[in-house]
């Protein structure tokens, strides 16, 4: 079996989290006595490949220096951008500037998806390690899809065999995926992930089935449901 990858961890941490209606952005939201983002950052600490990780933060951050993972030689700090993609953009930018190299791997993940587990890690990393794109962690779609028209109203069932849902971490070589959004930031591009800035630039990265209970924190319901489930 070959050995899995070295890697980078990139968390984009600037987003605000609305509509999780708190006092804090949903990263620094508690479950089960740490935040959403120290149990984010845990999955990829305690890997024995991580070289190294970088957390875009906004600027006025209050909450990030009472961490204790924020004096953690291996992670450093990048500005956080207006979207996603702006904070990704200026980790990558962060870690060429620290000594990565280009072809190095890169996992892009989600401060508020601290539920992944070891095993999908591994095998995201062992899928991609000789693969020439790279690619997402992902989960194929179970239920009847529909496609809505501007009423409101079902215009078309989707075939849902070809659908995925897509997950994170994402993982690529350093420099085509900084090349990817940037040259999208540029054109206006609308990339919502880092696989789409890929498919933009004309590649098609691969799709690494996991565990559907790798869960993005987004609305209440789901960090109750997060609680629950780590209660048991």
């Amino acid at each position: 079996m070959m050995p899995l990858p070295a890697f980078w961890a990139v968390i984009p941490a600037a987003g605000v989290g609305a509509r999780m209606a708190a006092d804090r952005p949903k990263q620094y939201m508690l479950l089960a006595g740490r935040t959403l983002l120290e149990h984010t950052l845990a999955c990829f600490l305690d890997h024995p490949n991580l070289k190294g990780a970088v957390v875009s933060l906004a600027a006025d951050d209050p909450y990030w220096p009472t961490l204790a993972c924020a004096a953690d030689p291996r992670i450093s700090r990048a500005p956080g951008g207006r979207e996603r993609a702006d904070s990704v953009l200026n980790a990558l930018v962060q870690l060429s500037a620290q000594g990565a190299a280009e072809d190095d791997w890169v996992l892009v993940h989600d401060a508020a998806r601290p539920n992944l587990a070891r095993s999908d890690l591994d095998e995201l990393l062992a899928t991609l390690a000789g693969d020439p794109v790279g690619g997402l962690l992902a989960v194929p779609a179970h239920d009847t899809l529909k496609r809505a028209d501007t009423q409101g109203r079902v215009a078309q069932t989707i075939d849902r065999s070809v659908i995925w849902h897509a997950y994170t971490p994402q993982m690529f070589r350093l420099g085509p995926l900084q090349r990817a959004i940037a040259d999208a930031l540029v054109a206006r591009v609308a990339v919502t992930d880092e696989a789409s800035a890929m498919e933009w630039a004309g590649l098609a990265p691969r799709l690494v089935q996991g565990r559907a209970d790798n869960i993005k924190i987004t609305r209440p319901e789901d960090l109750e449901w997060l609680r629950l489930r780590w209660r048991r």
